[in-house]
């Protein structure tokens, strides 16, 4: 069972194009995240995971963020 669901996510994203790219670009921040903490650089442009997840895989950490309503997005102006 996939979890979270595509129509909760569908539900806060209005297409799975979208869903793709904030699910990605966020997994990057949070693999960032993780490989600075031992660096000791700032968090400005890796936040940390945004929820508690029992899963350990960044992707599924950044939907669950997304269903749970913590990302939000904007589309660029055109």
């Amino acid at each position: 069972m996939i979890h979270p669901r595509l129509d909760d996510l569908l539900a806060k994203v209005d297409s799975r194009y979208a869903i793709v790219i904030i699910a990605a670009k966020r997994a990057r921040q949070i693999n960032n995240y993780h490989h600075q903490l031992g660096e000791g650089i700032g968090f400005e442009e890796a936040p940390p995971p945004l929820i508690e997840s029992r899963s350990k895989n960044y992707l599924t950490m950044s939907l669950e963020e997304v269903a749970s309503g913590k990302i939000t997005y904007t589309y660029p102006p055109v």
